[in-house]
């Protein structure tokens, strides 16, 4: 079986996954435990946790202002992009990496809008007073869309082998603070940090079944 075979059902399992997980969040276990008796799906889990990690207001500091890095990392990858528009003068010669990378992230946009608007969960804390949707964290979405995606593609942009190993170790770091952080920050209940990642994995899982090619692409 091809890689990209391979690929294409990794993508397809992950997203009955994360249909399957969503539609469970929603319908089971509900329980008004949430702010201004809102409820909550997967109750029992999430208040056992909230209970144990509480509120830390340092980590949701700190995981706000890394969440910036990611869309510097987008900047970077969209400047690739320009270039070689630039320089080709055709998108047809542009990298198709660069291009399927671009799709993800308006999909990651378009799947942030959606669920402003399906609320699933509200937040476990008021927002200047404030119900806000929680599920799935933007956050984590937005680190394990962007990071994964671009320790994908690093390696064709970046050709200083020391300086790739440090912008990847970086990468993999700030992944695992801004997850970790938003998990620690108790600004989400568990149930939508682990939302957030399946329907990450899904999400770049398509982007790399899509993007995957045994040759090297033109840059």
């Amino acid at each position: 079986m091809s890689k990209r075979r391979k690929l294409i059902i990794s993508s397809i399992v992950l997203f009955i996954i994360s249909v399957m997980y969503t539609l469970i969040v929603k319908n089971i276990d509900l329980s008004p435990i949430g702010p201004n008796d809102s409820v909550v799906g997967l109750s029992t889990m999430n208040n056992w946790f909230y209970n144990i990690n509480g509120v830390n207001n340092m980590w949701y500091k700190i995981t706000e202002y890394l969440g910036i890095i990611p869309f510097i990392i987008c900047a970077f990858y969209f400047l690739k992009g320009i270039q070689q528009l630039i320089k080709y003068k055709n998108i047809k010669k542009v990298d198709k990496r660069l291009i399927y990378l671009g799709i993800l992230y308006i999909t990651m946009g378009i799947v942030y809008i959606f669920f402003e608007k399906i609320i699933i969960n509200y937040r476990p804390v008021l927002e200047d007073g404030v119900l806000e949707a929680s599920y799935p964290s933007s956050h984590t979405m937005l680190a394990v869309c962007i990071c994964l995606s671009s320790l994908l593609i690093s390696k064709y942009y970046i050709k200083n082998t020391i300086i790739l190993k440090v912008f990847d170790s970086i990468t993999w770091v700030l992944l695992v603070f801004i997850v970790g952080g938003r998990i620690l920050s108790g600004y989400h209940w568990l149930s939508d940090i682990i939302g957030g990642i399946l329907i990450s994995l899904f999400l770049v899982t398509t982007y790399h079944a899509f993007s995957y090619s045994p040759k090297k692409l033109q840059k």
